[in-house]
This record gives C-alpha cells, sequence and structure tokens, in this order.
C-alpha cells in the first residue's frame, strides 16, 4: 500500500503550555491567553477581565517571569520535556502500524506550539483520524476541557470531519500507578526514607468541585493506589493540594498549611512528589521544591526532598507507548484495508 492510499491518522500529544521565554512580556502574553479561558476562571467575563487587565497583567509578570528564569534552561521545563515524550512515540510507534499515515505531533493548549494553531492550519479533509492525547492523568473542566473545546469549535468549521478520539485522561491506569510507584522505590534506595510521603496535587476552587468536576477524587483515587503498591501505612503518606490563589475556598487538604501543621507537630522529613504531572515545571520546580521547602524548614522540619515527575522516565514513555498503541489498534481495524 503506498503512502497516498494510506488511512491518515493524526495523534496530537497535548499539555497546558509554558511562555516563550522567561521574560515579563512573553510571561504577560501567557497569562492573558491562559487566564481569559472561561474555563479556568469562572468569574462573569467582563469583571474578570477589569480584574485581569488592571491589576493582574501589569504587576504579577515581572514576578513569575523571574520564578521561569530559576528553573529555565535551553527552554521551558515542561517543553523540553514534552517534545522528548513526543520524540519517543515518534520513534517507537508508527513502524507497528504499516498501514497507517502517522503524523504525531505536540500541541499546548496556550503558547507555544498551540493547538489552535495547529487545528486551524488543519482541513478536516486533510485526516481521516485525530487521536487527543491530554498529558494530564487527571480529568479537570480547569485543564483537559480546554482542549475539548478547542476540539469542537474547529470540528464545527469541518464539513468533511474525520473521526475523533479523545484519551480522557489515565489516574487509575496500573501502568500509571507502577511508574509512579517506581520513581518513589528508585528515590527512596537512592536517598532514603522519609517520615512521610506527601503526594500533592493542583488544587482548584471547591466550588468547581461542588457543581460536578471529578478532579478532587481522580487524585485521591490515583494517591490510594499508589500507596497501594508501596504498601504504605495510613500514617507514612498523605494527599494535598497546592497552587490556591484568590479568596474562595479550594479543595483540601492544603499543601502548605498540612506542611506546617506536621512541621510544627515534629515531623523532621517530608518527601513530596505531585502525580498530577506528566512534565515538571515551574509549579513543581518553584513552587513544590523551593517555596515548600523553605516554608517547612521555617516551620520546624528538617529535610524536604522533592521526588521528579514521571517525565522521560522509561516506566512512564512505555506507558504512553501502550496507551497510544490500545487507541490506534482500534482505529486501525477501522481503517486499514
Amino acid at each position: 500500500m503506498t503512502t497516498q492510499n494510506k488511512p491518515k491518522v493524526t495523534v496530537i500529544l497535548t499539555n497546558l503550555g509554558t511562555p516563550d521565554e522567561p521574560t515579563a512580556p512573553a510571561v504577560r502574553r501567557f497569562l492573558k491567553e491562559f487566564l481569559s479561558d472561561t474555563r479556568v476562571i469562572e468569574i462573569p467575563k467582563i469583571l474578570w477581565q477589569i480584574i485581569l487587565r488592571l491589576f493582574i497583567l501589569p504587576r504579577r509578570p515581572k514576578r513569575v517571569a523571574e520564578a521561569y528564569a530559576s528553573v529555565w534552561s535551553k527552554d521551558s521545563p515542561m517543553r523540553e520535556i514534552m517534545l522528548e515524550q513526543v520524540k519517543y512515540i515518534q520513534e517507537n510507534v508508527p513502524a507497528k502500524y504499516p498501514d497507517l499515515d502517522l503524523n504525531i505531533i505536540p500541541a499546548m493548549t496556550y503558547g507555544n506550539p498551540g493547538l489552535k494553531p495547529f487545528l486551524n492550519q488543519l482541513n478536516g479533509s486533510d485526516t481521516d483520524h485525530i487521536i487527543l492525547f491530554p498529558l494530564y492523568p487527571q480529568y479537570s473542566a480547569t485543564s483537559t476541557a480546554p482542549q475539548y473545546d478547542m476540539l469542537s469549535r474547529w470540528a464545527l468549521k469541518q464539513r468533511n470531519l474525520p473521526g475523533i478520539t479523545i484519551i480522557r485522561d489515565y489516574y487509575q491506569h496500573p501502568l500509571f500507578i507502577q511508574a509512579l510507584a517506581e520513581s518513589v522505590r528508585r528515590y527512596r534506595a537512592a536517598h532514603g526514607t522519609a517520615d512521610k510521603l506527601l503526594m500533592s496535587f493542583h488544587g482548584i476552587p471547591q466550588p468547581f468541585a461542588d457543581k460536578g468536576d471529578p478532579y478532587p477524587e481522580r487524585c485521591r483515587t490515583t494517591a490510594r493506589l499508589v500507596a497501594e503498591e508501596l504498601k504504605l501505612q495510613d500514617h507514612e503518606w498523605a494527599i494535598s493540594f497546592q497552587s490556591r490563589f484568590g479568596l474562595q475556598e479550594w479543595v483540601r487538604p492544603y499543601t502548605d498549611e498540612l506542611l506546617d501543621e506536621w512541621a510544627k507537630n515534629g515531623v523532621e522529613s517530608i518527601q513530596i512528589m505531585s502525580p498530577a504531572f506528566s512534565a515538571d515545571c515551574l509549579e513543581t520546580l518553584e513552587e513544590l521544591a523551593v517555596e515548600n521547602a523553605e516554608n517547612f524548614k521555617k516551620a520546624g522540619g528538617k529535610s524536604f526532598d522533592y521526588i521528579p515527575a514521571l517525565n522521560t522516565d522509561e516506566l512512564h514513555l512505555k506507558f504512553f507507548e501502550t496507551l497510544v498503541n490500545a487507541h490506534l489498534d482500534a482505529v486501525n481495524v477501522t481503517l486499514a484495508h
């Protein structure tokens, strides 16, 4: 079968996004796009735009840019890692599907490479099937749903629609849990075991959960399964949520408050990880690993270690490959001839 006659399948691996560079103007552009999404901020749009443009965008980008600069290498950590993850899929998956013309690409909801620009230049007739793979282990309306929205808006403009598959999430997949647990085992084999393991997830406002966002329960399931895989006793681990802002109630317990409580109650050593992230980013490398370490030690704690996200861990990449293959198998049955 010639390439021209092969069914065309587009696999899009996506993550949240990152500024183009660690500068205030680049961060301002990124924050404007990110924080203008009504999935992320559920405040009446006109009111929120006033707050965003008059108070947040003039003040916050400089401070955030400095934080990005502290973790920036040749590129943003999230983008560097994601491009490596996509490269692995590009190098290991297509050969298994000789009857398909596979295009595997990276994309971000906000910033570059952008999902929206890619879709805007893609005609529905250019591909027979799209597999959208958001790299968020736990679905949330604040993170995964914006990618559904972009794909839906694109689909409304297409006359000849391809098949569409969305990998919603993978919060309890056995291979994902295994990869997380193994990362803890390896870290502890090299650095010893702390008094407690804290699994800290990005937080969402409590009203979002009250309205039906399943994210907090998915996080709790992930944490419980990892603890079970590691055979931890209840007193050896906990779950918490970080990165809240504003005055409203967020999903509890709060990471900073829990760490403060532990330190004051005599817990000396902590190892912290964030199973909500497929790639390390500003939030994990600066807020979790640095800010929380400083606060824990100021409150009386002695040892604080961050266990990195799975990133390009071999088990993590193999899991991604398995997940993509499973969906390609189904598409192949339908399209190949």
